[in-house]
């Protein structure tokens, strides 16, 4: 198995916070913070921050909870996902005046939401939790699927190749993006991290059948950082570049050495780590029903 654990890093996010990303100011009389569990189809959304359109994840939770709080609601979240991605565990807090048992913002919240969209638990957090500037950790799971005829049943739900993968060549390919790297070379254009430099714990590949599996745990990821690493993982699973030229791709420290942003479709937010003190649920349902059938601790 690949991979390093040094111990947890201070906090960071994925991306600079906007100031419309913010949640309301833990500053009043009477208000509590709450933190929630969201899975979600990202299919269907521009992605999870909230846009003009309206065609997001966070203006949907945002529009539920206002509907079962009868109150506005601003969330943030732990990882801002792109268009097409998904989470399993992608975490949110807000503060509000209303007093709620967890039972009940969940099943509530749920009542307004698209079927795509569920909130999976709810826990109050002390005032100075924060979902993304808390996070120690954040982890993602790509599926691809190798087979000559494209998905099916799992149309927008796996990244799909038509050549069989060199899963060995991929997992030394991956090996040399362990640890503290300035990773430009897969940062997008639209990048807003003040730094390209993260850290990777660990880089996994693993196969079902015609299903291949990567997951990726880090500090922070860049912006597109994962889809571009799979696209260079594919290119070398399929024996277009030896595992060795990730080493090269990761030196260059520019992304017109990489090969292409792979599609959003296979790619699974699998939710944040924070300190254990805060209690906060790690593991959700759909962890365990994966396309491909893997199951994921």
């Amino acid at each position: 198995m690949a991979e390093t654990r040094p111990p947890l890093p201070a906090a960071a996010g994925d991306e600079v916070a906007s100031s419309q990303d913010e949640a309301r100011p833990h500053d009043r009389d009477g208000w509590h913070r709450v933190a929630l569990g969201v899975a979600y189809r990202g299919a269907a959304y521009n992605g999870w921050q909230s846009q003009l359109d309206g065609c997001t994840v966070q203006d949907k939770l945002e529009q539920a909870l206002h509907r079962f709080a009868a109150q506005p609601v601003r969330t943030l979240c732990a990882g801002r996902t792109d268009a097409g991605v998904h989470a399993l565990n992608q975490v949110v807090h807000f503060d509000t005046p209303l007093h709620r048992d967890n039972h009940a913002w969940v099943r509530g919240t749920n009542t307004f939401l698209p079927r795509d969209v569920a909130v999976q638990w709810c826990q109050p957090v002390p005032a100075h939790f924060h979902a993304r500037n808390a996070a120690r950790r954040r982890r993602y799971v790509y599926v691809l699927l190798a087979s000559p005829v494209r998905p099916a049943l799992e149309h927008q739900l796996v990244g799909w190749v038509y050549r069989a993968m060199d899963g060995a060549a991929m997992q030394a390919a991956a090996d040399h993006l362990l640890g503290e790297h300035d990773f430009t070379s897969f940062r997008a254009s639209s990048c807003q991290s003040p730094t390209p430099v993260k850290t990777l714990y660990r880089v996994q590949v693993s196969q079902r059948g015609p299903y291949w599996a990567v997951e990726f745990e880090g500090s922070a990821f860049l912006h597109h950082m994962v889809r571009n690493i799979m696209g260079c993982l594919v290119a070398v699973g399929a024996g277009r570049y030896p595992s060795g030229w990730m080493a090269e791709v990761l030196a260059a420290r520019s992304r017109d050495v990489a090969a292409p942003t792979f599609p959003a479709d296979g790619l699974y937010f699998l939710g944040p780590a924070y300190d254990t003190a805060f209690g906060l649920p790690t593991q959700t349902a759909a962890m365990h029903w994966l396309p491909g059938g893997f199951d994921l601790p």
